[in-house]
């Protein structure tokens, strides 16, 4: 049988790993570990979905499933091999091998592991896979417009600033985001690896 690109890229025993953090598919069955870590409401303001209603992660968890079962996407949960504890989720999607692009998004950590370099480890990992493993040319990420922080820690891998998208997404209580996307691109990843992520090159 032949396999999909998606397929041969994306098994479900997919994992990737740092000396930090493990990243592995996502399933229905992490949904408890998940909820554990998503109570604080700081953590969804910036988010499309308030996770920290049971409801809402179920439903979320399974939108990525099914978008995985129609292979456009790859959901993770990140594993901190510190305390080997579940800590956050990630996807790879947008997926699209014909142009070689694909997103990393999704994202979203417990409070506790905000600021630890989990974030960094994880998108250090993603980056390293769809650059070089799948031999991908860019790679984008987006964030609403009004998330310094985000904003900040992409700058700080090497993400270039590209470009804003105005009303680009429906929030929770009403609000239209403005989304920022950024971009690293095949060729400049060796030097951002160099600038930014020396330690684990």
């Amino acid at each position: 049988m032949n396999l999909t690109d998606y397929e041969r890229f994306f098994p479900s025993t997919l994992v990737l790993e740092t000396p930090r953090v493990q990243l592995r598919l996502l399933t229905m069955e992490d949904m408890p570990a998940l909820n554990a870590i998503a109570g604080p409401p700081e953590i969804w303001k910036y988010f499309t979905k308030e996770l920290n209603q049971p409801e809402e992660m179920r439903a979320w968890i399974e939108v990525a499933l099914q978008e995985r079962k129609e292979q456009k996407r790859m959901p993770f949960v990140i594993i901190d091999k510190d305390s080997n504890t579940i800590c956050g989720s990630t996807s790879l999607g947008n997926i699209s091998f014909y142009d070689k692009r694909i997103e990393i998004g999704w994202t979203w950590l417990g409070k506790e592991s905000m600021g630890t370099g989990v974030n960094r480890h994880a998108k250090f990992v993603l980056l390293s896979y769809a650059l070089e493993a799948m031999r991908f040319e860019r790679v984008e990420i987006k964030t609403d417009q009004l998330n310094e922080r985000a904003r900040a820690a992409l700058v700080h891998i090497g993400a270039r600033e590209e470009g804003i998208l105005r009303s680009h997404m429906q929030m929770p209580h009403g609000r239209r985001r403005d989304s920022v996307y950024y971009g690293i691109l095949k060729e400049d990843w060796e030097t951002i690896k160099m600038l930014y992520f020396a330690e684990l090159a």
